[in-house]
């Protein structure tokens, strides 16, 4: 018998960690690729540009961190 682990839709996940769908939210804005980012989103925060986590492959995240990215929560 395979073993499948559980594994939750982003959407749930994010309504459990903030109470809030995105729709019922209003945007804080867009990020440097024009994503609309919601209060309680994970971002990295470079020379004042925002770049939406979950729209973020790891090289682009590793590249963002080594030239001094921060990772916030949108607010």
């Amino acid at each position: 018998m395979l073993f499948c682990p559980l594994i939750e839709d982003p959407v749930i996940e994010k309504v459990n960690r903030t109470g809030y769908p995105k729709k019922e939210q209003e945007p804080v804005g867009d990020d440097f690729f024009g994503n609309e980012v919601f209060p309680g989103d994970e971002i990295l925060v470079l020379d004042d540009e925002m770049f939406l986590i979950e729209e973020l492959n790891v090289q682009t995240k590793e590249i963002l961190k080594h030239f001094g990215a921060v990772e916030k929560i949108a607010e």
